[in-house]
């Protein structure tokens, strides 16, 4: 077993790809808050696919973090030269490749004074970000800035010493105007709709709270581009770490991801950006058609089928394709109720882009935990699933029958127990409250819909509120399976 480092690059076995250009010769010109999985199997490795060009070696990554589980990260990469081992699973076969983009890791500490001098530096063009949906302070009511979170409390009222990334970002900018240097590219690449437009608006929001001139500055002079990323890249457990070894490598912290990337970027950067179109990525004005098809197909999907497997105790999203009441739920709500509804992307239309999906989803090398992919249904389904809903509500007359379907099963899940009578554990920051209505809405079905944090003013359409009502009180009479077959059969 070769531990992975810059000295045992050359003696990886020969079957693993590794770095070809000298990372020696890498100078820094990104930082990126939240260096997990997706971000090192996708956004690293379009970097890294760059530098194997021999291009923008002034690029190079310096990791990041804001929070306490972020240090522990920051030293197991260091420990190997910041080095990542990506296993793609196709299932016509695995590789490995290392990637090698990032170089530094800046120590996580509880003011963020390092991270802010980092990213102050002249050298720093953009500062880039996956921080969950449910990262930026939104509230949820009004989709607006969510300015009485206790963290944001904090921030505007020490803004020298803040908790958040969006603060330590403000502070960073602060230091660059008073430098006279010019502000960095905010670049935001969760998984949100106008994910560029919503970082835009969480840090100038909270820089007005404490310092409205800089607030007008960072509005006016800095760029936050949208962008649409798309790979599927399970946790790390036990079964990613035989893998890697089963390649001799000793790798920490390996990635998973599937056979497929997209990366689709609104080309707006203040301070300029890497040639990533030359490594695969896309540069379009029409990032919104791309993401509102991904968000609503691909992540809307995943909670389609998520919630179901686990209330059946369906462990991946794999078994959960292959099971067949599952797997036709996923089709019929995609084909029928969400692809019509949405504007084709360039090049793909929406069933097609449902078969890719499907594709996708049913690959049985990716072993994606249901469990992992319900997390944070209080952010995931207002995100992915409500916008379906508040479409087909518009449109008059589209089928949403499915759709509420989903809904229905996400409060069956959330009341805590799968239909074997095991436990479903806490898996979402509101599970208490979300717990306390799943049960109360089990005799009284508009409970669940009434929380408007959620749904808006969707729970009191009557067509929607009476399917809703409707498909839970079968699933709690009937099962889950029973009421599955029954919209099937519609």
């Amino acid at each position: 077993m070769i531990k992975l480092s810059n000295k045992t690059l050359s003696a990886l076995p020969a079957k693993t790809s590794r770095p070809s250009y000298d990372r020696e010769a890498l100078s820094a010109g990104i930082v990126h808050i939240g260096v997990g999985n997706f971000h090192r199997a996708h956004q690293a490795w379009y970097l890294h696919r760059l530098f194997e060009q021999g291009l923008d070696h002034d690029w190079a990554i310096v990791g990041a973090g804001v929070r306490a589980f972020d240090e522990t990260q920051r030293q197991k990469l260091a420990a190997q030269d910041y080095l990542t081992t990506l296993i793609e699973l196709d299932p016509q076969g695995r590789s490995a490749e290392v990637v090698g983009a990032m170089i530094d890791f800046v120590p996580v500490e509880d003011a963020n004074w390092a991270l802010i001098d980092r990213m102050a530096k002249p050298d720093i063009r953009i500062v880039a970000l996956t921080v969950t949906e449910g990262g930026y302070y939104i509230d949820p009511a009004t989709k607006g800035f969510d300015a009485s979170h206790p963290d944001i409390v904090h921030d505007a009222q020490n803004p020298n010493a803040p908790r958040t990334a969006f603060g330590a970002m403000i502070a960073a900018l602060k230091k660059r105007r008073q430098n006279s240097e010019r502000p960095f590219t905010g670049m935001s690449c969760d998984n949100l709709q106008g994910n560029g437009n919503i970082l835009k608006q969480t840090v100038v929001s909270l820089a007005r709270m404490s310092d409205p001139g800089l607030a007008d500055w960072i509005e006016s002079e800095c760029s936050f581009p949208n962008s649409m990323v798309d790979c599927i890249v399970p946790a790390t457990g036990p079964n990613e770490l035989a893998l890697v070894q089963d390649f001799g490598i000793a790798d920490a912290v390996p990635v998973t991801h599937e056979n497929f990337r997209q990366w689709v970027i609104e080309d707006d950067f203040c301070a300029g950006r890497p040639s990533w179109d030359k490594a695969g990525a896309i540069f379009s004005e029409q990032v919104h058609r791309f993401e509102a098809m991904k968000i609503r197909v691909l992540n809307g999907g995943h909670q389609i089928i998520a919630n179901v497997g686990e209330v059946l105790s369906v462990p991946t999203i794999a078994d959960c394709m292959a099971h067949p009441q599952i797997g036709a739920f996923f089709s019929k709500v995609a084909r029928d109720e969400i692809a019509p509804l949405v504007l084709p992307a360039p090049g793909m239309p929406a069933q097609a882009y449902v078969d890719l999906v499907e594709r996708r989803f049913s690959n049985p090398e990716i072993i994606d935990t249901t469990r992992r992919v319900a997390f944070d249904g209080s952010s995931r389904h207002p995100g992915f699933i409500v916008p379906s809903i508040q479409s087909a509500l518009r449109e008059g007359g589209a089928s949403m029958s499915g759709l509420a379907l989903v809904e229905a099963c996400w409060a069956r899940m959330c009341e805590g127990t799968r239909e074997d009578g095991s436990v479903i554990e806490a898996n979402d920051p509101f599970w208490d409250d979300l717990r306390r209505i799943a049960i109360e809405a089990k005799t009284r079905p508009e409970a669940w819909i009434s929380q408007s944090q959620y749904y808006g003013d969707i729970g009191s359409n009557s067509e929607f509120s009476e399917r809703f009502d409707h498909w839970l009180r079968k699933i709690w009479n009937d099962g889950i399976i029973a009421a599955i077959d029954a919209y099937l059969a519609e």
